[in-house]
């Protein structure tokens, strides 16, 4: 059984902090209806770093089933999940926190995420200092996405676009690794379903 999406997300910061590699991850939540939604992890990593990591014999950048694409200069992972919220607000096996997405009595749909959890989580095995230094450059534009999509934003306290298409919290790589990313403990976005 594949983990959930967040919970994979968490697996793919702690496996980035331990390459030192620079990687951009987007994880996408779109609202489909007022029961279902699908959950897209998108990873990129530097072609060199990929190189370097599988000759080191780690092959956990990207899941069996999850499409990887192989460019010249950047490798791409994309994991998808989609079903009932239900099935989506489930941890992984491990117990790794995941979203909740919830249908309001209004006919709204909240979706949460411990974003503080992550945090943490990231920054359980803060590198040594001379690692720090290093990755300062290597990380620098390198962000954790998290998007919520799929309808109206009719409340979030995530950064929502003009349109009020999406909301986005953009959390920097080394802040995260370092502990010192300023985030909400849970951050949310309310979305009016399309259909």
């Amino acid at each position: 059984m594949k983990p959930a999406i967040f919970a994979r997300a968490i697996g793919a910061i702690l496996l980035i902090t331990g390459l030192a590699a620079c990687v951009d991850v987007d994880m996408k939540i779109e609202i489909l209806d007022k029961t279902n939604a699908r959950g897209t992890m998108t990873m990129s990593m530097d072609r060199q770093f990929y190189d370097m990591a599988q000759s080191q014999g780690n092959a956990d950048f990207c899941d069996p089933g999850d499409e990887l694409t192989v460019g010249d200069t950047v490798v791409t992972c994309v994991s998808v999940k989609e079903g009932t919220f239900e099935e989506l607000n489930a941890s992984s096996t491990d117990g790794e926190p995941g979203p909740q997405i919830v249908e309001q009595a209004d006919g709204t749909v909240r979706v949460s995420l411990p974003t503080g959890s992550l945090v943490e989580a990231a920054s359980s095995d803060k590198p040594d200092e001379d690692t720090l230094a290093m990755m300062q450059s290597m990380f620098e534009g390198k962000f954790f996405k998290i998007i919520v999509v799929g309808g109206d934003i009719v409340d979030s306290n995530m950064e929502v676009s003009e349109d009020h298409k999406s909301a986005v919290l953009a959390i920097p790589f080394l802040d995260m690794i370092t502990g010192e990313a300023e985030v909400p403990d849970e951050s949310y976005a309310v979305v009016k379903p399309i259909n």
